[in-house]
């Protein structure tokens, strides 16, 4: 079974860090694009980043450049967003998913196949 499961959410303080986990099972990450998106409540899914199957990313949030960074380990078979200097409207739900195989990155969400449960992310003092 193909499947996506994000983990690393939680509650952080303004400031702090967190570096959330997407886990590919049932198939192998390597000739995938992966993206990372958030949705707040109320608000509409937002592609954040996406690393290409060759290692080079894309960031397409310029509320979150210079803070998060997307890296991926084929041979753990995982993508991870390091988010730093976190901030409370980064608050939201976090979502990994992959493109088809040897698809490249995409800006929007209606092309990425596979979806993650989604992993909360909450900064509040």
């Amino acid at each position: 079974q193909v499947q996506l499961v994000e983990s690393g959410g939680g509650l952080v303080q303004p400031g702090g860090s967190l570096r959330l986990s997407c886990a590919a099972s049932g198939f192998t990450l390597d000739y995938y694009a992966i993206g990372w998106f958030r949705q707040a409540p109320g608000k509409e899914r937002e592609v954040i980043s996406c690393i290409r199957s060759t290692g080079s990313s894309i960031n397409y949030a310029d509320s979150v450049k210079g803070r998060f960074t997307i890296s991926r380990d084929n041979a753990k078979n995982t993508v991870y967003l390091q988010m730093n200097s976190l901030k409370p409207e980064d608050t939201a739900v976090y979502y990994c998913a992959a493109r088809a195989k040897y698809y490249f990155c995409s800006g929007s969400a209606y092309d990425y196949n596979n979806w993650g449960q989604g992993t909360q992310v909450t900064v509040s003092s």
